[in-house]
């Protein structure tokens, strides 16, 4: 007789972002012009960062790993997704749905992690500019950067191991286009509120908790920034304002998804959609927009290639 907890499903049936033939079209269309335009963008900011003597500085260094991890982020989704809107028959075996769990959970784990190492990165450039070059020397940016990578590791793992644990004997069709705990979850044949709370404080609370956290580190930054003096301060607002920007579109949506009870709400596809695919590719590029220097960067590396 099979163990209590043995796996029976081997393959999950997704049933996609929508059942309207026409919807899926354009929307296959849309995201694909989005992402080869978009996706090539952010390998063009690490590019730009990697070649230049003049971005040497550790935000610089910090927004390269996120234009990196923001497109390895958004790669776990957007090509299978793309390839099953012409697919008749939407299926995913059992082991590439974990696989691709764990992915989505390491990079964003590591991503939220790296949005709190560069909102201490602007405190202390801007809050104790003495020290700066002390703290943010290249090794504590190595050491950070690894105990980020380390951290989502860790968080992924969790999250992982829980849905193992679980037996997957019945149900096998999917509500998602791609494979993410609130859905998996409700596949397995046994109770999981259990396993739902663990997951809700891993993922749910720990994105919330860094999300309040980072808003009061930018609360505190900018309002040292409003009683300094005036140079540099239109600068380091901006900086500080793209930041938050980017917080609000990473975590909104991990919030929405992961802080409350698993059961299914209209807009989740939706959401979902934003936070696997748009958000993840547009950060770099909203940041680069409203970055001089690399603005300035990227003129000269086209001026280089075109003349």
């Amino acid at each position: 007789m099979a163990s209590e907890n043995s796996t029976v499903v081997t393959e999950f049936i997704l049933l996609g972002l929508t059942q309207s033939q026409n919807i899926q079209l354009l929307v296959f269309v849309l995201i694909l012009i989005f992402y080869l335009i978009i996706l090539p963008g952010n390998f063009l900011i690490i590019l730009t960062i990697r070649s230049d003597p003049g971005l040497t500085a550790p935000l610089y260094f910090f927004l390269g790993n996120l234009a990196f991890l923001d497109a390895s982020y958004s790669f776990i989704v957007a090509p299978r997704m793309l390839v099953d809107f012409l697919s008749e028959k939407k299926v995913i075996s059992y082991r590439a749905c974990i696989a691709q769990l764990f992915f989505l959970h390491f990079l964003g784990g590591g991503e939220g992690l790296l949005l709190v190492v560069m909102a201490f990165d602007r405190y202390i450039a801007i809050c104790r500019p003495l020290h700066y070059s002390t703290v943010m020397n290249p090794r504590a940016c190595y050491a950070l950067l690894l105990a980020l990578w380390l951290g989502g590791f860790v968080h992924s793992i969790i999250q992982v191991a829980l849905i193992l644990r679980l037996p997957f004997c019945g149900p096998n069709r999917l509500d998602n286009f791609f494979c993410d705990v609130p859905q998996v979850i409700k596949l397995a044949c046994t109770d999981t509120f259990v396993v739902e709370l663990l997951m809700i404080f891993n993922s749910g609370l720990l994105t919330l908790l860094c999300f309040l956290g980072l808003l009061a580190s930018y609360a505190v930054i900018i309002c040292h920034v409003h009683g300094s003096p005036s140079e540099g301060k239109n600068k380091a607002l901006s900086t500080c304002t793209t930041h938050v920007i980017i917080i609000f579109l990473m975590s909104g949506p991990a919030i929405f998804i992961y802080t409350r009870p698993f059961r299914p709400f209209p807009a989740d596809k939706v959401v979902s959609l934003l936070h696997t695919v748009i958000f993840p590719l547009l950060n770099p590029v909203i940041y680069t927009l409203r970055n001089q220097e690399i603005k300035a960067s990227l003129r000269k590396l086209f001026s280089q290639h075109l003349a």
